[in-house]
């Protein structure tokens, strides 16, 4: 991070300021998502329809409505909370690398899919609930075997991570290459990030989940500064890391299960966004934690604007894009690792 930007006093009115100028930003991303797409719709069809100078059985009208206003909410609450988990594992692994999947959520939530799919459950409420019992399992399991030097050492805790995601992807992969069922075969798509099935049903299940967590998060964003200047001063200024560390392992884990299991796997928003927020503004979480959390729905909604139309009217799966921008960054953030903040 910049010098200049290191001894900037962080003040409400700063972190205020700055996340309404992400929401409007949002907002403007927001409407020209609704804009573009396969169906020609323009600027002055979307004032229509705020206005109320619509017919409510218009084509148009129904097109926003149906297909694209749910998927871009769920596209919002998706990137928030992967960025919103980047946020904080980075802050209490201390890791610059660390991300949403770190802990292997994502493959767990992907073997419960396959498992549901082999099954015969549908995709409506079927495969996302055992998606998340995937994930459920899965971060018991990382509990568990990190458990006894989860206060000590972080390494535990991505080695632990990186393990069982690679074990659940074998088994997975195991699964797709010999099973002759093509709802197996769809399950690449998915893997990749599918925000296809969006429904107003799942806005109303996760959003909840997320803003609550984001709130409890943002409780810790004090304890999250002192934990990055390392364990042991820390604990010298009576924050309770372990237990910090912890709950806010659990509750983002538990957020990146439910949002898995609607939305599939989509990698590297929680390394990006985190990281260009915390080189352009602070490195505070105070201010960092809301403003990174609007940054990601930004950045995915975006992302996602861009598969459904770059290659219309067929559309690529949502982390593909993210992963074609994020491979680069991961490999420049491997090259320069090592500054002072990230050490473990």
């Amino acid at each position: 991070m910049p010098e200049r930007y290191r001894n900037k006093i962080i003040t409400p009115s700063k972190v205020i300021t700055l996340s309404i100028v992400m929401l409007v930003m949002l907002g403007l991303v927001i409407l020209l998502s609704l804009i573009l797409g396969t169906a020609d719709i323009s600027f002055k069809d979307v004032l229509n329809i705020l206005t109320g100078g619509m017919p409510q059985d218009d084509p148009v009208r129904l097109i926003i409505f149906r297909i694209r206003l749910p998927r871009i909410l769920l596209a919002g609450l998706v990137g928030f909370a992967l960025s919103l988990g980047g946020v904080v594992f980075q802050a209490i692994l201390r890791n610059p690398l660390a991300d949403p999947f770190v802990l292997g959520v994502s493959s767990g939530s992907a073997f419960g899919a396959v498992i549901a799919i082999v099954l015969g459950f549908g995709f409506t409420f079927g495969i996302p609930l055992m998606s998340f019992a995937g994930a459920l399992f899965t971060i018991c399991l990382v509990m568990m075997i990190g458990a006894r030097n989860i206060g000590v050492e972080s390494s535990t805790i991505l080695l632990t991570g990186v393990i069982i995601n690679a074990f659940f992807t074998a088994i997975i992969m195991f699964f797709i290459s010999v099973s002759a069922d093509d709802r197996l075969h769809t399950m690449l798509f998915w893997l990749y990030g599918d925000l296809s099935q969006s429904r107003y049903t799942q806005l109303f299940i996760i959003a909840p989940f997320i803003l609550s967590a984001a709130v409890i998060l943002y409780g810790f964003s004090k304890d999250l500064n002192i934990i990055t200047t390392g364990e042991e001063n820390a604990a010298q200024l009576g924050v309770e890391v372990s237990l910090v560390k912890k709950v806010s392992l659990i509750i983002v884990s538990l957020i990146m299960g439910l949002v898995v299991a609607f939305s599939g796997l989509i990698g590297f928003v929680g390394l990006i966004v985190p990281h260009l927020t915390r080189m352009a503004f602070h490195s505070d979480h105070r201010l960092l934690i809301p403003v990174a959390s609007i940054g990601g729905s930004i950045f995915l909604i975006a992302a996602d604007t861009l598969a459904r139309t770059i290659m219309s009217p067929s559309e690529l799966p949502v982390g593909v894009i993210t992963a074609f921008l994020g491979a680069p960054f991961f490999i420049i953030l491997l090259k320069k690792r090592g500054s002072r903040w990230t050490r473990s």
